[in-house]
């Protein structure tokens, strides 16, 4: 269900935050969505399934110089994979508009990521077969596969943990923001609901800490 899918998001995000600082190292956190109706080996680019992965690097530096003004392959001799990949069925990666309500308590009060209005440099969200949500990050730079050197899985949506745990999503420009979020919804399959559902959920989480918090309606 959506609960038991952002608390493995949370974890996994987490999980990279930790190991940068406990390693004094720079983690990448890679998310993909494949067609949860398709074979998984190379995979097929879609709807209904969530996969995410951990990588890190393996002499502490961040293996690529800023401004990034082309897409970057992270290299995958300098990178350790951190855990098992983790797969989510039947969620879909959504793309929130900004929230319009006051206090900060809960979905629809939800701190707003990044820069108002609609930061999609801030926010992880859907791939382009959701023509009814934009895709999230916009002009995305990072890449690395799964397994690295391999070919089953290429992550453009990334999150970048260094070794003082500041977080920040892989885009062009690559500032960091206060708060950045990853949205998420139940799908029916490979279909994507109609409307957003009641039961929707955003994971952020801040820029200077790494704090992750879950966000349900």
């Amino acid at each position: 269900d959506v609960t038991s899918a952002a608390y493995i998001i949370k974890g996994v995000l987490d999980t990279a935050r930790t190991y940068a600082t406990s390693h004094n190292t720079y983690t990448w956190v890679g998310f993909y969505e494949e067609d949860v109706s398709q074979p998984t080996n190379p995979a097929a680019p879609g709807i209904g399934r969530i996969v995410a992965s951990v990588v890190a690097s393996t002499d502490g530096t961040m293996l690529y110089t800023l401004p990034v003004t082309s897409v970057v392959p992270l290299p995958s001799a300098s990178l350790f994979q951190v855990g098992k990949l983790t797969k989510i069925d039947n969620m879909h990666l959504k793309t929130f508009s900004d929230p319009i309500l006051s206090p900060v308590d809960n979905f629809n009060t939800r701190p707003t990521p990044g820069t108002p209005p609609n930061d999609l440099t801030a926010r992880i969200g859907n791939d382009t077969t959701d023509p009814a949500s934009p895709v999230a990050p916009s002009s995305p730079a990072l890449r690395f596969t799964y397994p690295l050197g391999g070919t089953q899985y290429t992550f453009a949506k990334i999150i970048q943990f260094s070794p003082r745990g500041e977080g920040v999503i892989g885009s062009s420009n690559y500032t960091a923001k206060t708060v950045c979020e990853i949205g998420v919804e139940p799908t029916h399959g490979a279909s994507v609901p109609a409307s957003i559902p009641k039961n929707v959920v955003a994971v952020q989480f801040t820029g200077l800490g790494g704090a992750v918090k879950i966000y349900q309606r």
